[in-house]
């Protein structure tokens, strides 16, 4: 979410709830099938290296243009290659320029099976750059981006690795964007890029800053612009479980605009919203340097990795597009 919400988000205190979530067994996946069956299983240890990768000291914060972004972009590509996720487009990168430096997005593709509706595309998003550095508190300047957005860009690859091994009827891109931090360059740049394809995109799925829970909620994360479609309702129902909530400081601050969901709804007018469980009062930490690996839930982003997978399995094999927008 964007910088020029900074001064919102640090007038409410840090409230961290850690928990102590379990793999749970593999679930069972049905081929093809609309329906989904069976528990799912995330690997909580592959969650925390992952997070603890992309947040580490070595990525210098991941700012667009640095050899911090670059060492995050091959760690995503290795990832995608080793679950046999193809490149998009020629490679995994689509590149673009924005302020005088080159920034990368990383793109995967799975192809869908059936024969009609693998023309119909899902987009599973998130922006993995930071800002690099931040102000200095003691002898640290480095912002490290643990929740903002490594958190969701280790979801994203966590989905992208379950997904591999699951047939579905529907393509699914895994898309990670650079330059998020400098005003959403690089999920407009792919926007633009798809739409001039004439991509049949049904569903953008953005995620971002889902590292620690939220306190005394029904639900699991909220859903920016949750009125705008009925992507709340229907994913809540294929999960059988309320995943996602309405959070009123998200359409207060007009938090639908703020994420890389956003050039995906200009330009296609299409379901394209972002989760998240930052809720104002569970983190005090944004574009701080002390958005660490360590105040990060990862047993939390387990549990909800799991509960999202049920959601995306159906999505990509109804028969129809069952999720549209509001009139």
């Amino acid at each position: 979410m964007r910088k020029n919400i900074l001064s919102v988000f640090f007038l409410f205190t840090c409230s961290l709830f850690l928990s102590c979530g379990q793999p749970k067994e593999v679930a069972e996946k049905e081929s093809g099938s609309e329906n989904f069956s069976g528990e799912v299983s995330v690997v909580e240890s592959e969650v925390s290296e992952t997070l603890q990768y992309l947040a580490s000291d070595e990525l210098q914060g991941r700012n667009t243009g640095s050899e911090g972004i670059e060492k995050a972009a091959v760690y995503i590509e290795n990832i995608f290659r080793k679950n046999n996720i193809k490149p998009y487009f020629e490679t995994y990168r689509d590149s673009f320029e924005t302020k005088g430096t080159t920034g990368y997005n990383v793109v995967g593709f799975k192809e869908g099976k059936d024969p009609q509706l693998k023309d119909e595309f899902i987009i599973i998003g998130a922006h993995y750059d930071h800002i690099g550095q931040g102000e200095t508190v003691g002898n640290d300047s480095l912002a490290n981006g643990a929740n903002d957005n490594a958190s969701g860009t280790t979801a994203v690859l966590e989905l992208a690795k379950y997904f591999a091994d699951m047939d579905t009827k529907r393509s699914i891109l895994f898309t990670l964007y650079s330059a998020e931090e400098l005003g959403l360059v690089g999920s407009s740049h792919l926007a633009q890029k798809l739409s001039g394809e004439n991509i049949d995109l049904y569903v953008m799925f953005n995620i971002e800053m889902i590292g620690v829970p939220m306190k005394d909620k029904s639900y699991s994360a909220y859903l920016t612009g949750y009125e705008l479609s009925n992507l709340a309702e229907k994913f809540n129902e294929y999960a059988g479980a309320e995943v996602v909530g309405f959070l009123p400081q998200a359409k207060e601050y007009s938090l639908f605009r703020r994420s890389d969901n956003y050039p995906f709804y200009q330009e296609f007018e299409i379901p394209a919203q972002t989760i998240s469980t930052f809720d104002f009062t569970n983190y005090e930490y944004y574009h701080h340097v002390d958005d660490e690996f360590e105040l990060m839930d990862a047993g939390h982003m387990t549990k909800l990795i799991e509960e999202i997978i049920p959601g995306i399995a159906r999505m990509a094999n109804t028969p129809t597009k069952e999720i549209k927008m509001n009139e």
